[in-house]
């Protein structure tokens, strides 16, 4: 009976310690890996957007491409014709 007893104990005390293993885990690691992957993909974002509006600011063209589409994207103040100046305007004649 003590024998039983003792081996009972053994694997209660084996399932407290691995279901406060899982607790930790829960817990403690993965948010902190879950946080620290997010704040890697925040930051990836923020390096591809600031390159985008510098490149989109010195009127570069920059191909954006998704599987095989790609388009050029241009800032639309690099796309203004010059003003005409009066002695270019042509009137209508009568």
């Amino acid at each position: 009976m003590a024998n039983k007893t003792s081996i009972l104990i053994g694997v209660l005390v084996f399932l407290v310690v691995v279901l406060a293993g899982i607790l930790v885990y829960i817990l403690v690691i993965k948010p902190a890996i879950t946080g620290y992957t997010v704040s890697a993909q925040q930051q990836g974002v923020s390096i591809a957007l600031t390159t985008l509006w510098q490149r989109a600011a010195q009127c570069q063209t920059i191909p954006l491409t998704l599987g095989n589409q790609t388009i050029n994207l241009v800032a639309i103040e690099c796309l203004q014709l010059p003003q005409q100046t009066p002695q270019t305007q042509q009137t209508p004649s009568q």
